[in-house]
């Protein structure tokens, strides 16, 4: 069943202007479902953790919820191998600072110049802190495709991890993790996973993947800013954690310091119940696909990401078409229409004669929402020699836009060349 753009498009209020929200890369608008259940905790059970008073004890009982639906939508074997956190960055610093106190000097990792550099310098400040070697993978300029080759020989040293992306924030480029996990598993290496541009786009299973740990953030798929983070729990439970003395010793307790953002993780759940609804509504030709694997809320949040990856080729194939009708357009990464499979829909590009920040300025007086800059793909803007130019400009749809709205920036961007 095609997914109802009207009626999906009432679920998020930020929608009911008249602004066009390209910018949902750097982060989505939100559902209402997410806002419910922020506005309901923080009227109805806000309270910190561990109380004997209902309202703490009812608080408990949506974080655990929110845990479990997370679970449920990376597919991970337990709740309790869900860490949350202020986002994926902070984690990121949080990990690298525990699982790099048994590196020894001389020891070797991987890291990739096609990752948000949050997938890079904690690693390389944790690798120069211990005395280790950094491995550097690049990607292909020509189409911004990982090079595994190069990979593949970083490998050869069995270095104690490997930090990859999932999706690529800069190029929308996909990586090949059922290739690239297997091969830093032989290697011996642990595999850190961002997935925080991939997770609007498509299903995520970590028991598939085979990966130690993954990352995302839920204000990437529709939800508050907050973090989370997968860990198999044998490796959680044997990483010593940075935390205060009475805090809990097991797994995920001992890795979320602190008081957490209680109302942000209430919405990580409203923003799953909200996939889960549409999943329920409009995955139905997913259901041969997951249904003998999955059962109640991992199937139909399989079924709506898989829904929503299947109409985002349709956007991905008609933004690279309208930007292809533009002579002054150069798109950095996959422009083939022919491998959509390969990228998700969000796709950076640089305009002959304009500056991306004086580009992202004329668009926004149309009502149009872009980024520019680097987006904290530091690596790759410099390895494409843009970051002295002022990065790119990037546009990012997701399953509530549609094929008219990218009409409309083509239009734009076509009065913006003639100007």
């Amino acid at each position: 069943m095609p997914l109802d753009l009207a009626l999906i498009r009432e679920q998020f209020p930020a929608l009911q202007s008249q602004a066009i929200f390209f910018d949902n890369p750097g982060g989505t608008q939100i559902a209402q479902a997410s806002i419910d259940r922020m506005l309901a905790y923080l009227t109805e059970h806000n309270a910190n953790h561990g109380g004997a008073f209902h309202t703490s004890i009812r608080s408990d009982a949506v974080l655990d919820e929110a845990r479990q639906a997370v679970a449920d939508f990376l597919n991970a074997p337990r709740a309790e191998e869900i860490v949350f956190g202020p986002n994926m960055t902070t984690l990121t610093f949080q990990m690298s600072r525990s699982i790099s106190r048994s590196w020894n000097p001389g020891d070797e990792i991987v890291v990739t110049r096609l990752d948000h550099d949050a997938n890079i310098t904690p690693w390389v400040l944790a690798a120069n802190e211990r005395g280790c070697i950094v491995r550097w993978v690049d990607f292909h300029p020509s189409d911004g495709t990982l090079n595994l080759e190069e990979l593949q020989a970083a490998l050869e040293n069995r270095p104690r991890l490997l930090a990859v992306g999932y999706a690529s924030n800069s190029l929308g480029t996909i990586n090949p993790l059922e290739r690239i996990i297997p091969m830093a598993r032989e290697a011996g290496a642990l595999v850190y996973v961002d997935a925080v541009q991939y997770a609007p786009h498509g299903p995520i299973d970590v028991q598939a993947l085979g990966c130690d740990f993954l990352v995302c953030s839920a204000y990437k798929f529709f939800g508050p800013h907050a973090g989370m983070l997968y860990g198999r729990y044998d490796l959680l439970e044997e990483l010593p954690a940075y935390k205060v003395r009475p805090a809990p010793d097991k797994p995920p307790g001992k890795f979320e310091t602190g008081t957490q953002n209680h109302e942000g993780i209430a919405g990580v759940l409203g923003a799953l119940e909200y996939l889960e609804w549409l999943g329920v509504s409009f995955g139905e030709d997913h259901l041969d696909q997951y249904r003998e694997k999955f059962k109640g809320r991992r199937l139909h949040l399989k079924q709506a990401m898989a829904a929503i990856r299947a109409y985002e080729y349709q956007l991905s194939r008609a933004l690279l078409e309208s930007l292809a009708e533009i002579p002054e357009v150069k798109v950095y990464g996959l422009s083939n229409v022919r491998r959509l499979e390969e990228r998700v829909p969000t796709v950076s590009f640089a305009m002959k004669g304009g500056q991306p920040r004086r580009v992202a300025e004329k668009l926004n007086q149309e009502g149009i929402y872009v980024w520019d800059g680097n987006y904290y793909a530091l690596a790759v803007t410099e390895r494409l020699g843009l970051e002295d130019r002022g990065g790119m400009i990037r546009v990012g749809p997701v399953h509530y836009n549609t094929v008219s709205e990218i009409t409309r920036l083509r239009e734009a961007l076509e009065r913006i060349a003639r100007s």
